[in-house]
């Protein structure tokens, strides 16, 4: 086996699903940082919800905006629904698993609110729960998925934004969604201040 050969490979590919999906992404990454924004200068707050690697991005999203990304700010309420294992094991056991992060965003979230809400295939049930949560908590979704979008494409209100990255993979789909947050701090910070990062 060429492992050098194996790596290039791996990047290539990369690179190319991050090319092929910059045209379909890119307006929805602007709708959702400025619902975000708008979210922010309300006075509202930012939960983020996934599984095993998406997971770590919500925490990852939520850590740029609570502390800081590229420069010097204010911290930003956000919190990662993944993070406080009593609270996920609790509800796993006391309810079902599918509940872990949908009865964390009805005692956490209020109107106005955005839930981040992470799911490579779309079809996620804990992340399918949590939307409807926050529907009935009369919370903005952003839905970053992959593939044919899932269950949850067909589950999003008028208000909501979906960023579909049109990989099948479900790498290359969190390598893009690592470069969706990425993207998306950036423009709440420029939104919010009116400066780029340079």
């Amino acid at each position: 086996m060429d492992l050098l050969a194996r790596i290039t490979q791996h990047f290539h590919d990369s690179i190319q699903t991050k090319q092929q999906a910059l045209n379909t992404i890119a307006p929805g990454i602007a709708h959702a940082a400025e619902a975000i924004t708008r979210a922010l200068l309300n006075d509202r707050k930012i939960l983020a919800c996934g599984n095993g690697g998406s997971a770590a991005d919500a925490q990852h999203f939520s850590s740029e905006l609570l502390n800081r990304f590229e420069m010097e700010r204010p911290g930003l309420p956000a919190i990662a629904l993944t993070t406080d294992s009593s609270t996920l094991t609790s509800i796993a056991n006391d309810y079902q698993f599918e509940e872990i992060f949908a009865k964390q965003v009805r005692a956490l979230g209020q109107p106005g609110d955005v839930l981040l809400a992470i799911s490579t295939s779309g079809n996620s049930p804990n992340i399918v729960s949590a939307l409807h949560a926050a529907h009935e908590r009369d919370m903005t979704v952003i839905a970053l998925t992959g593939r044919d979008g899932g269950v949850m494409s067909d589950l999003l209100a008028n208000q909501d934004v979906e960023i579909r990255v049109p990989a099948l993979s479900t790498a290359r789909i969190q390598e893009v969604h690592i470069l969706v947050i990425h993207c998306l701090c950036d423009l709440i910070d420029h939104l919010l201040l009116g400066q780029s990062h340079e």
